[in-house]
């Protein structure tokens, strides 16, 4: 058992909000490993949501910070950002005074941690460069955790940024090699995702879910947004349900896992519920639940087919038979670091040419079903470990 210290102060920020509940799973075991190193640490935490993330009652969490800003059209601050983002071209300084408030709110503590695993996956996020570098100077120490990040977007500014961290944990390979092969090495270590070691919840299932004999399925309008061909990603899941009702007698649990007004999975899976409620095959999942709940309804499925990252996280850990629906490189690196290989285990989105492509894919997990679940149940045990000794490099940081 590691041993505890003093407490210190703890600066979290980069979060989006809990009703992505893979955030909420990322920040919740976040401070589950940081209390395993640290003795009562005192945790400012810093989310676009705060409101959300305290409607999920997190524990462990003494301040909470408003990250992003709303100020009325004419005020002041969002003027001089609006001048200097869009006339002068100056994001740096746009973001220095749209997030000073952030920096501000850490000068307290001792170590920052950008927890948003995702954040670097959609071009060069100034917003972030500004508080990271502010944070610098103002002499933190720096940990990027958990994160993915597209090799191909790997580009200077990004480079400049990723530079600047004391400490950079990636969760999956692809992302920690790419890394490696840009010289990012002084201090970086691949962990697991921390969200792997969540607990989970088992609540009553509803009527229709038959424990061990139902296939959960998460899809989500982010991926349909990549898709090549209109409406393809619906059609697919459309099928897949079609399938397993006429080729077998399992059920199936339409189980969403972000539930924000603009990015919502209850939108396609209510449609799929729609079409297919008649059979009384068909049961969905409601947004009332936090991630250790979600967990529980996914650990007692038979197989998982998933689109969010961390609905697939859940099934891994808890050993169940799972193909991702993915569109990214952190399904592929995850994927490959417990199988070996992300063929057959992950179907991208992008690759969704006809209807029954998710079907096909799907036959594989089904065919194979035993030996997934073999192989899930003899490796995950010492990957989970795996996730608690990031807590041991976090220590490290902190004591030097």
């Amino acid at each position: 058992m590691m041993m505890h210290y003093n407490k210190t102060n703890v600066f979290l920020f980069g979060h989006g909000g809990s009703l992505n509940h893979g955030c909420e799973a990322i920040l919740r075991t976040t401070t589950i490993i940081l209390n395993s190193v640290m003795t009562e640490p005192i945790i400012t935490f810093a989310s676009n949501n705060p409101d959300e993330d305290k409607s999920l009652n997190l524990p462990r969490i003494e301040n909470y910070i408003q990250q992003r800003m709303s100020f009325s059209k004419w005020h002041p601050r969002r003027i001089a950002v609006a001048i200097f983002n869009r006339l002068i071209r100056a994001p740096y300084i746009g973001a220095n005074i749209a997030f000073s408030h952030v920096v501000a709110s850490a000068r307290y503590a001792e170590i920052a941690i950008s927890i948003g695993g995702d954040n670097y996956c959609y071009g060069s996020p100034y917003w972030l460069f500004s508080i990271d570098r502010n944070l610098k100077k103002a002499g933190k120490k720096l940990l990027l955790w958990g994160c993915s990040i597209e090799p191909s977007l790997l580009n200077s500014d990004i480079i400049t940024d990723l530079n600047s961290f004391d400490l950079i944990i990636p969760r999956e390979s692809i992302t920690y090699n790419a890394l490696l092969e840009k010289g990012i090495n002084k201090n970086t270590h691949l962990f697991p995702d921390p969200a792997f070691i969540l607990d989970k919840i088992n609540l009553p299932l509803p009527k229709g879910f038959v424990e061990n004999n139902t296939v959960g399925l998460n899809v989500s309008p982010l991926i349909m947004r990549l898709e090549k061909y209109d409406n393809i990603t619906y059609k697919n899941c459309a099928n897949l349900i079609k399938h397993i009702i006429e080729t077998s007698n399992m059920q199936v649990a339409l189980i969403p896992h972000v539930t924000w007004e603009h990015n919502n999975d209850l939108e396609p899976l209510t449609a799929l519920y729609e079409q297919f409620k008649d059979t009384g095959r068909v049961v969905i999942i409601g947004d009332q639940y936090n991630c250790m709940e979600l967990k529980g309804f996914i650990s007692r499925c038979r197989m998982f087919v998933g689109a969010r990252t961390h609905a697939t996280i859940a099934a891994y850990s808890t050993c169940v038979p799972t193909l991702v629906v993915g569109y990214s490189v952190k399904a592929r690196g995850i994927a490959r670091d417990i199988f070996g290989s992300e063929e057959d285990m992950v179907i991208p989105v992008q690759s969704l040419n006809h209807e029954d492509d998710l079907v096909n894919a799907f036959k594989y997990i089904q065919e194979n079903e035993d030996a997934i679940k073999k192989h899930l149940q003899n490796f995950m045990p010492s990957y989970v470990e795996k996730a608690w000794l990031a807590g041991g490099e976090v220590k490290k940081l902190i004591e030097k």
